[in-house]
């Protein structure tokens, strides 16, 4: 049985989008669950859209996101079948377009991009195909003498794939089943330029994937109307047995589900459209990324799985062990998935959830000393532990938490109206002489005392705590009193409450 190798393929011409992401991980669960290998090569033949630090970018965002490359540019060890970059495998492609022109399945066409509009103007809807070829400047117009004469002279010109009109194309896709295309539909696509040496898209693809045994040809459905293309070039340069299976993965719709999803989506609506930050080289504009949005990886990549596939039971939270052992390509829908970035956040709240304090307090801290406030490591476990069911990431804690840090300087005027009442500084400072006897300050020690205190006074509970939380937190918000006072301590507590006593005035 043939092995299962996959790849994923990005053109280096700026920041991987998170669909480009979508499309590596489904190529990465596929191989993983069929223990096979996942490829990374760089299709930089478009010489024009090369666009400096896009492919070191794609590298650094697949391993912050834990799709391991086994083969290619960013792997431990590049593989057998390097060069993985396209422009360095110039010398490679040149013998198949040769094989494509001594068939006759190829030709070379010297017209120029002003004969090629002229020609758009005068012909509706023109393309360069079986019923304008005859019209145009190329080797089955001129004379074999004229052709050699040309290229001789270095005049620039592309080869075509030629391409016999009134066939039908069978491509068999994984997701969407048989897809038959007239060939009549497709133009003689250009497969090779002179004026760089390269191939286009087209040949260096399929060439590449023959070479490097790939199985399976996994992504976007915006490649699907150049499949015919390629499985015709299959068949012209004999390797129809061994061409891969393919798959087309449905679109990232914007949330609205009307169209793809942009980059200008994301600006529009407040959401990373990119796995990480990136700085454009000629703008120096920054668009944001999901890292440092402060999302968990794999709250990402459990948010992006499920946009357009399904296990078909009611799990939502996977593990990436999980999904490789769930995931298969009959599960891919075939319709677009619109893209909901409220629940990305609730992914990202689910895995703050799980994950143990003792992993996010350093991540915290970090936050903390930006604040220049330092505080032991336990502390700011025991915080996190307290706060953290109220966030959705780790940078909201601060919001949710400020009070075990810092003491408030001034008071919500709403619950000072509501909750502050004329008896209420004289039980506060009754309050202050209960707690600074107890040596024993554990929340169910304290709460205990305290509440035994308010029912022998006959006080109203909830305005002596309602009173005592505006104190120390300065607003009605944060957990429960008593776990907020054993972290803040005695004297903290008890430094609050006289201020409260002495600023706050009805």
């Amino acid at each position: 049985m043939r092995k299962v190798r996959v790849r994923f393929a990005p053109s280096p011409t700026g920041p991987l989008h998170i669909g480009g992401v979508r499309t590596a991980l489904y190529n990465y669960l596929f191989a993983k669950k069929h223990g096979g290998d996942m490829l990374l090569r760089i299709e930089d033949t478009d010489s024009a859209r090369f666009v400096a630090g896009a492919e070191e970018y794609i590298v650094e965002s697949l391993n912050w996101l834990g799709i391991t490359i086994d083969e290619g540019i960013g792997a431990k060890t590049e593989g057998r079948h390097a060069p993985y970059r396209q422009s360095e495998r110039k010398t490679i492609y040149r013998k198949y377009v040769d094989q494509l022109l001594d068939k006759k399945l190829a030709y070379i066409a010297f017209d120029t991009p002003e004969e090629l509009d002229a020609k758009r103007a005068e012909i509706a809807n023109f393309q360069y195909d079986a019923k304008t070829r005859n019209l145009m400047t190329n080797s089955l117009t001129l004379s074999p003498v004229e052709v050699k004469t040309r290229v001789e002279n270095g005049q620039q010109y592309v080869v075509r794939i030629k391409i016999d009109p009134n066939e039908e194309i069978k491509v068999q896709d994984l997701i969407r089943g048989e897809v038959v295309v007239n060939s009549s539909v497709l133009d003689d696509k250009v497969l090779f330029k002179s004026s760089d040496g390269l191939p286009t898209y087209h040949l260096a693809n399929v060439v590449d994937d023959y070479l490097m045994e790939i199985s399976h040809v996994i992504r976007g459905e915006e490649w699907l109307p150049s499949a015919p293309l390629h499985v015709l070039l299959y068949r012209y340069l004999g390797w129809t047995e061994v061409m891969p299976e393919f798959a087309h993965l449905p679109l990232l719709l914007k949330p609205d589900g009307n169209g793809k999803l942009s980059k200008r989506d994301g600006d529009r609506l407040g959401f990373p459209v990119f796995p990480i930050n990136w700085k454009d080289p000629k703008t120096g504009e920054t668009s944001s990324g999901y890292r440092e949005a402060g999302y968990f990886p794999e709250a990402v990549v459990n948010f992006l799985s499920l946009l357009g596939w399904n296990s078909g039971t009611e799990q939502e939270i996977f593990s990436m062990q999980e999904l490789i052992d769930s995931f298969s390509l009959d599960r891919v829908s075939k319709s677009g998935a619109k893209f909901d970035y409220e629940k990305g956040k609730w992914f990202n709240h689910k895995y703050l959830q799980s994950k143990d304090n003792v992993e996010i307090a350093p991540i915290f801290e970090k936050i903390l000393k930006e604040k220049r406030i330092s505080i032991e490591l336990s502390k700011i476990e025991k915080v996190v532990s307290l706060v953290k069911e109220r966030a959705n990431f780790v940078n909201e804690l601060w919001d949710q938490s400020n009070f075990f840090f810092v003491a408030p300087t001034q008071y919500d005027s709403k619950t000072i109206q509501k909750r502050w009442k004329s008896e209420t500084p004289s039980q506060l400072t009754e309050l202050i002489e209960v707690l600074a006897v107890i040596d024993d300050f554990s929340p169910e020690h304290t709460e205990e005392i305290v509440k035994e205190w308010i029912t022998s006074k006959e006080y109203n509970l909830g305005g002596v705590m309602n009173a005592f939380r505006l104190s120390i937190v300065g607003e009605p918000k944060g957990p429960h009193m008593f776990d907020i006072i054993a972290v803040i301590g005695k004297e903290e507590t008890i430094k609050r409450l006289k201020r409260a006593i002495e600023t706050i005035q009805l």
